[in-house]
């Protein structure tokens, strides 16, 4: 009983050898008739071949799409290659930073009274104090515009001063031709008070009588009030009413927004250039009016002055450039105080 058939299959010579794909029959059953052969199975994917792509979901559809930045989309989709900077949304993100400004300011101001700093026990008579009134303007400046150092570079995707067309290389180049603007400003405002002067005890006189005040007057006037008031005004108004009489123009006409120009910065129409002057001089002659008593004739000069520092501020495409006639404009007037009263100590001889 030794010679049965399945005793050659389990000898090691003539045993099946395991392999990974399965079992392999040897060379000395290879050499018998062949067996009918299976059909061959299709062989699964590899484990690591990627799945096929799916087609991308287009993420980045523009909320306003119509061949044109919007005025509004900015805020929304900011896109640095078309957005005009800065346009009117962001004149009203401007808003609640003046206004918590104006609240920070007030509550400053009822603080010192509460505390009788520099002697003022009633709002009335710290509002009519140089140290209130210079005081509550610069917190006003400080927490209306700090904020917006963090808060606009994050929409604009540049600088502050950046978005802002700051240019100091501009001022550098024509810092002569700027300072003799603002000799030729200071011009007409001589001919100006000869012709049409300031009603007597205008309340800016009051102020200028206080202990102190002429000298802190002229420090405040040729720094920090030519430039938080040239950021708001020539920065933020001025361009932004620029852009949008151009952006609704372009919408009235179904035409196409004009390219940025150098820098990124927009190319404004001067149609929208004049209208954006115009309505922005207006309420920078109504915040300087109540200090010149209502009189007209110190409201056109400030109108004709602030014409002057738009044009400078659009012609030369920087906003250092009007900061710069603004100050030495102001400079040249209180130089002009100084003189004349001699070092401010007479002052009724202005």
């Amino acid at each position: 009983m030794t010679d049965q058939p399945h005793d050659n299959l389990r000898s090691p010579a003539n045993r099946p050898e395991f392999t990974p794909t399965g079992i392999a029959a040897q060379d000395s059953l290879s050499s018998s008739a062949p067996l009918d052969e299976p059909a061959p199975l299709d062989e699964p994917a590899p484990l690591d071949e990627p799945a096929p792509p799916r087609p991308a979901m287009n993420t980045a559809t523009p909320l306003f799409h119509s061949g044109e930045p919007a005025l509004f989309a900015s805020v929304l989709s900011p896109d640095p290659t078309t957005e005009r900077i800065p346009n009117f949304a962001h004149l009203l993100l401007l808003i609640p930073f003046v206004a918590f400004g104006i609240i920070a300011a007030s509550i400053a101001l009822y603080l010192g009274v509460d505390l009788h700093l520099f002697g003022a026990t009633t709002v009335k008579s710290a509002v009519g104090d140089i140290h209130y009134l210079l005081g509550s303007e610069m917190i006003l400046y400080l927490f209306a515009l700090l904020p917006c150092l963090f808060i606009f570079p994050i929409f604009w995707q540049k600088s502050f001063f950046a978005g802002l067309q700051w240019n100091f290389a501009a001022t550098r180049r024509r810092h002569r031709r700027l300072v003799s603007t603002a000799a030729i400003c200071f011009t007409l405002a001589i001919l100006n008070g000869q012709l049409m002067p300031s009603p007597d005890n205008a309340p800016i006189e009051k102020v200028f009588r206080s202990p102190g005040a002429p000298w802190l007057l002229f420090f405040f006037g040729i720094t920090f009030a030519p430039f938080f008031e040239e950021m708001l005004y020539r920065g933020f108004l001025l361009p932004s009413l620029a852009t949008a009489w151009d952006w609704a123009v372009e919408r009235t006409l179904h035409k196409p927004a004009p390219p940025l120009g150098e820098n990124g910065h927009p190319q404004w129409s001067l149609p929208a250039m004049i209208v954006a002057s115009i309505f922005t001089s207006l309420p920078f002659a109504l915040m300087h009016v109540d200090q010149q008593g209502h009189a007209l004739g110190p409201f056109l000069l400030l109108i004709v002055i602030s014409l002057v520092l738009c044009a400078v501020r659009l012609a030369n495409r920087s906003l250092a450039s009007s900061i710069l006639v603004h100050a030495c404009y102001n400079f040249l007037l209180f130089s002009m105080m100084l003189i004349s009263s001699n070092g401010f100590r007479n002052l009724d001889k202005m």
